[in-house]
């Protein structure tokens, strides 16, 4: 008999809905919130807001693109951590009731570990042991992974995220929310050996990235100092230099963990992994150290449903369920 997942997406500003049958993708289904473009960052109290509206009609049509009845839904896997309090009690309640009303089980998932298993989405897939490094706006981590449950965080942040200290760069530099494409983008075109910043002597496995955020501060606001138009002169290579420096960050702290435990298959994910310059630098680390390197493709790199369907599902076979009386946890560690 088919084992039929709905995953439900809501740590964030998106609200995500998706169908797995025994391990494949029926659908997957994201609703945006064009509203936090007018602030400049993601708003909360915002953010829980449209995931009310926008919550019921999203799993409506996941279910109906997989052509799927809802009696046939096995059990209903949340996000319930880590991420925005409110937006993740949205998600939470749904399930809940979702679970109740089908008589059907409720499935708990780390969002964090739902993007090291996007991996296992589509093929090729990874052997066990790998690597994966996990960067997005709110975490960065490298992870060794053992089994599709058995995960081990061996390096982390300290501080800030890969992908915060991209957002807030863009922030400096007058760019548009979300910043951390256009800075991609403009990279691209720009002299990433330009400017110098500095890279933090951290020791072991583990990131930081507040004192370059404030090297960057800095460094623009010197520059504007002695020249009004500096930022709109060197937009190009300001970005280039910038991206390249966290993305020697991450690598270099990425290879070290690969030498350090012996392991030649290696991964990225969350939604810095869509990067063009870091993916660039994965596949070429890859090449010269010798690695089986995986990404998976843009769609299941950034929040979304599929991930968390596909989480759901390894645990549905290993029967981890969870009670009616889970609650979110904006700080859930794996």
């Amino acid at each position: 008999m088919a084992v039929i997942i709905l995953g439900i997406e809501s740590s964030c500003d998106d609200t995500g809905a998706a169908i797995i049958r025994d391990g494949e993708v029926l659908s997957n289904v994201i609703a945006n919130q064009e509203v936090h473009r007018l602030y400049g960052g993601v708003v909360p109290e915002l953010a829980s807001r449209a995931h009310q509206e926008n919550i019921i009609p999203v799993v409506h049509e996941a279910i109906k693109k997989a052509g799927i009845a809802r009696s046939a839904i096995n059990g209903v896997a949340i996000t319930v951590g880590p991420g925005l309090a409110g937006p993740l009690m949205v998600g939470t309640a749904f399930a809940k009731s979702f679970a109740q009303g089908m008589d059907i089980p409720i499935i708990s998932v780390n969002h964090m570990q739902a993007h090291v298993l996007a991996h296992f989405i589509e093929a090729p897939k990874p052997d066990f042991p790998f690597i994966c490094l996990t960067v997005s706006g709110g975490h960065t981590q490298i992870v060794l992974v053992n089994d599709y449950l058995d995960m081990e965080v061996i390096g982390q942040t300290n501080d800030d995220a890969a992908g915060e200290a991209f957002d807030k760069t863009a922030k400096i530099l007058g760019l548009p929310y979300p910043g951390g494409p256009l800075i991609d983008k403009y990279a691209a075109r720009g002299n990433p050996d330009r400017y110098t910043f500095p890279e933090p002597n951290i020791p072991g496995l583990d990131f930081s990235f507040s004192g370059l955020k404030t090297a960057i501060l800095y460094f623009v606001r010197d520059g504007s100092a002695k020249d009004p138009a500096f930022i709109e002169k060197n937009m190009a290579d300001i970005c280039a230099s910038v991206q390249q420096r966290i993305i020697s960050i991450v690598m270099n702290k990425l290879i070290k963990a690969a030498e350090q435990y012996q392991i030649s298959s290696l991964a990225i994910a969350g939604g810095v992994s869509a990067n063009s310059g870091l993916r660039r630098s994965f596949e070429e680390a890859g090449k010269a150290y010798g690695w089986q390197t995986y990404i998976p493709r843009f769609e299941f790199c950034t929040d979304n449903a599929g991930m968390i369907a596909m989480t759901g599902y390894f645990k549905y076979l290993k029967k981890e369920f969870s009670g009616l009386d889970i609650t979110p946890d904006p700080r859930y560690r794996f």
